[in-house]
């Protein structure tokens, strides 16, 4: 069984696995994520004509599994380049999410989409920075 090598690679491993369990969630109970992130589901048949908050559901749902899928992939290849991309936009989407909530188009609940985009970011670049200046040959701290 391959693991993750770094403690970077361990975060975004976790933060992957998640992201793809969530987004099979929302494939397979979609009613159960919406709960979840904080939104009332709407009873069977009770969708009014041009509601297509499934259809979007489903197609988030696609990209967390897809992406949480990428993620374990970048983590067991330890390919750091790509945990440093992923700090700047997921404090980017925490910020999004949590404006989302601040300005009423969210509910409170969805605030922890928005925060454990945030952790994970910054327990990743933490990672990352760690890492950068335990590596051999790297100037010690002052």
């Amino acid at each position: 069984m391959r693991l993750p090598r770094s403690l970077s690679g361990w975060t975004m491993a976790v933060f992957g696995v998640l992201a793809a369990a969530l987004g099979v969630v929302g494939l397979v109970a979609p009613d159960a994520l919406l709960t979840v992130m904080g939104f009332e589901p709407v009873p069977e048949g009770g969708r009014a004509d041009g509601d297509h908050t499934l259809v979007f559901l489903t197609a988030s749902s696609m990209a967390a599994l897809n992406m949480g899928v990428y993620y374990v992939l970048a983590a067991l290849a330890d390919w750091k380049s790509f945990f440093r991309w992923t700090v700047p936009f997921r404090l980017l989407t925490c910020a999004v999410f949590t404006l989302a909530v601040v300005t009423g188009r969210a509910p409170a609940g969805f605030l922890g989409v928005g925060l454990w985009e945030g952790l994970g970011a910054v327990v990743t670049g933490l990672a990352l920075r760690f890492e950068k200046r335990a590596a051999p040959g790297a100037e010690a701290p002052a």
